[in-house]
């Protein structure tokens, strides 16, 4: 055996299973590997984009809060063993119509988690959120432990955390084959393999290659962009003065976070990816369809704003079928837990996802995680 355990990319999650793995008592210097194909944080992986929300008020339904909860735990561990700032709690907004679907929605699952939450009327929300350009019915509700998340600074800070434990990190190791066996898994990557007792996949967009069939038939990458835009006045947009904010109307979406560089705010249509055909190969450039849109919307929900995209750029997830996780293993496959597939909402949750899955790979109870497990599309999975 190379070791106890091995995580194959070191991305949103697959950095946080390392660094939980590794710290676990008894794990011991080299029993965990994590294997990169390029570098923790690389330009081209979902982590991109320097920030992504974090909230507590959710509008997926309650199968998400039990992950929730606990990640609003484990950021600040991981913040106060490495001493690095990655969560700054500055509320969140979700703004919408008072009888629209989004915010009925949202409410409806905060208050069977017993979330706490404000709402605020459209005037009182005009008062104390005057960036926001708003329609006449609109309303929000106000999540005091909401925030965002630095994203490279995460993983980069997971990833230190593991080596400090004692996990080794191989980079630019990609993994073509993951084969299971009675008493082990073996990795390739090139001429060279490894076997390890367990492995955690999480390989983000590029764990499509090494799911089994019927699974791999039922996810895709898909193409998430990002844009910023310059603000008139940054004092206006910074983390003290402006939350993290997901708008939905009905013929508009825009979700984005204050300003970290004292100059732009990051601003993005909302529900807008679209697939690829590889995560390798995702286009990076916005069309001037999107650009017009993005600009558009901004200028309307945020005046305070110049309509015009300052940065973009453009990263790959992957989705399943019906947008929730893959999160375990698979009939045949005890020793494989598969820890991805997130659809572009998972960072928020990632340490908490893969605490599961470390806790999945050594047999011990983890958080409620019923219907993300992937035998939902297994069927007959060949051992």
């Amino acid at each position: 055996m190379d070791g106890k355990l091995a995580v194959v990319g070191l991305g949103s999650v697959g950095s946080m299973a390392l660094w939980l793995a590794a710290r676990r008592s008894g794990t011991g210097s080299g029993a965990v590997v994590g294997f990169e194909a390029w570098t923790p944080g690389h330009t081209r992986s979902a982590v991109g984009g320097d920030t992504r929300l974090f909230r507590m008020t959710y509008r997926r339904g309650p199968r998400f809060a039990p992950l929730l909860e606990r990640a609003n735990v484990l950021w600040p561990e991981l913040e106060a063993e490495t001493g690095q700032e990655i969560l700054t709690r500055c509320g969140g907004l979700a703004i919408g119509a008072r009888d629209g679907g989004y915010l009925g929605e949202l409410l409806a699952t905060t208050k069977a988690n017993g979330t706490p939450f404000e709402f605020l009327e459209h005037d009182e929300l005009a008062a104390r959120y005057p960036q926001h350009g708003l329609r006449p019915d609109d309303c929000a509700v106000f999540d005091p432990r909401a925030g965002f998340l630095r994203t490279d600074r995460a993983v980069l800070a997971a990833t230190q955390a593991a080596r400090d434990a004692g996990a080794e990190v191989l980079e630019g190791t990609a993994i073509d084959e993951i084969r299971e066996e009675p008493d082990a898994v073996v990795l390739r990557s090139g001429p060279r393999t490894w076997r390890f007792e367990r492995v955690i996949v999480a390989a983000g967009g590029w764990s499509k290659d090494l799911l089994p069939p019927p699974i791999a038939a039922a996810v895709h990458p898909r193409r998430n962009y990002l844009t910023w835009f310059v603000a008139r006045r940054p004092a206006e947009f910074a983390p003290e003065r402006f939350p993290i904010f997901s708008r939905i109307e009905s013929d508009r979406s825009l979700y984005g976070a204050p300003s970290t560089d004292g100059v732009t705010v990051k601003a993005t249509l909302d529900g807008r990816s679209r697939p690829a055909e590889h995560a390798g190969r995702v286009e990076r450039e916005l069309t001037p369809a999107e650009t017009a849109e993005a600009c558009e919307t901004v200028a309307e929900f945020l005046p305070g704003l110049v309509p015009s995209i300052v940065r973009a750029d453009a990263f790959p997830d992957l989705f399943t079928a019906d947008q929730a996780p893959l999160l375990g293993s698979l009939p045949g496959r005890p020793r494989t837990v598969f820890a991805t597939g997130f659809s572009g909402v998972g960072f928020k949750m990632a340490p908490a996802s893969a605490e599961a899955a470390v806790a999945l790979a050594f047999g011990e109870p983890t958080v409620e995680i019923g219907d993300f497990r992937p035998r939902r599309f297994a069927g007959r999975v060949p051992a």
